[in-house]
């Protein structure tokens, strides 16, 4: 985001926020704290359910709350964000840290808990009241994603691949006990250690706070966020598309942004956003996701220009670029003495989530459907 004095009205500032979507508590000295809020050029129903498919960096969360809409009777959306976050959180294991701990013992272990020992033990020598640290995964972190995984569970309407998923996680979290309903969440604070942790942490808060929060003004209090859109939906399409064509279990394999050159010479690199692969290994479809809304004169024509570079440099009959709004679901552009089709996707994204996918299905289908698939 951009920020200049405006020369025409002094005292003002001009504000651009490019690709930028998100709410920012602003604080100026000798002035009440501002929220500034972005709302996204083209309507999302549900900002927090793409962001489940993006691994967002903990930079795009802001200090400072904001304020966002609550929509109680946690939706499923929000559902696949955190199980997708909390998986990123726990790839590389849980957590482990220390938590004093207190029991009786026969052994001494840490420090002797004096005046519990002659308030229970009437001077008897064992067992020991003690006291001790112990380094263990039953630390605040995991214990508010294992009970957040709990409350998910419960709930009605969260699609079944989405609650095998949540299962998993909980396996992961077995030996974490659950904090029980009523009592305070423990405190955590953020750090270098747990880092990984901070997004799905933030989440799984939104959950035990029995609400999910969307992207616009409510009674939610949250940390503020900031994210790139062109990013978000770029990883959405990606990665809700490669889910698709792994459920039809057809033996074709996906890179996403992955290197390739457009001339012999191998100088002049190119990184489509999603190439898929037959099972011999060659490249059988091509597509590329632009954020961006088709306005009366149509997308802009450099799109078109790219995705035929990347037809031609991979040797495709068919292109797909995909974008988040149009004024028809799909056109399709026949390249003079190339032969080579480019198709232009318009997915609706003020929808609800299941409707949504269903669209990134049929991308899927047509993508397998292509000549050279």
């Amino acid at each position: 985001m951009d920020a200049a004095p405006d020369p025409y009205a002094p005292g003002h500032w001009s504000l651009r926020a490019g690709s930028k979507v998100g709410a920012v508590a602003v604080t100026v000295p000798g002035c009440e704290p501002v929220t500034v809020r972005i709302t996204p050029k083209v309507p999302v129903v549900r900002l927090f359910f793409l962001l489940g498919y993006s691994p967002v960096h903990d930079r795009s969360w802001r200090e400072g709350e904001v304020e966002v809409a609550e929509h109680h009777n946690l939706v499923p959306a929000l559902a696949h964000a955190v199980e997708r976050q909390m998986d990123r959180a726990l790839r590389r294991g849980l957590l482990q840290g220390y938590k004093t701990a207190e029991e009786s013992l026969l052994v001494l272990r840490g420090r002797l808990r004096e005046a519990e020992q002659m308030r229970r033990r009437f001077g008897a020598v064992l067992p020991v009241e003690a006291a001790y640290d112990e380094f263990t995964t039953d630390i605040a972190e995991n214990r508010i994603l294992r009970t957040a995984v709990e409350r998910l569970l419960r709930l009605p309407g969260v699609p079944r691949d989405v609650r095998r998923r949540l299962l998993y996680q909980r396996a992961r979290l077995a030996d974490v006990t659950a904090i029980v309903r009523g009592q305070p969440l423990p405190d955590w604070l953020p750090t270098r250690l747990n880092a990984r942790y901070h997004h799905a942490l933030r989440l799984a808060r939104a959950v035990l706070d029995g609400i999910s929060a969307e992207h616009a003004p409510g009674g939610l209090r949250i940390d503020g966020f900031l994210f790139d859109m062109n990013k978000l939906f770029e990883d959405f399409v990606s990665a809700a598309l490669r889910e698709a064509l792994q459920a039809m279990g057809s033996g074709h394999t996906v890179r996403l942004q992955a290197p390739h050159h457009l001339d012999e010479a191998a100088t002049i690199r190119m990184k489509p956003d999603f190439v898929l692969y037959g099972p011999d290994g060659s490249p059988c479809a091509v597509v590329d996701a632009k954020y961006k809304a088709e306005k009366r004169g149509g997308y802009p024509d450099a799109d078109l220009y790219q995705m035929l570079a990347y037809c031609t440099a991979l040797g495709l009959r068919e292109g797909h670029l995909v974008y988040a709004k149009g004024n028809a679901p799909h056109a399709a552009h026949r390249v003079r003495h190339a032969g080579i089709i480019i198709h232009q996707h318009a997915l609706d994204l003020d929808q609800d989530p299941a409707g949504l996918l269903m669209e990134v299905e049929e991308l899927a289908q047509q993508l397998m459907n292509s000549p050279s698939a």
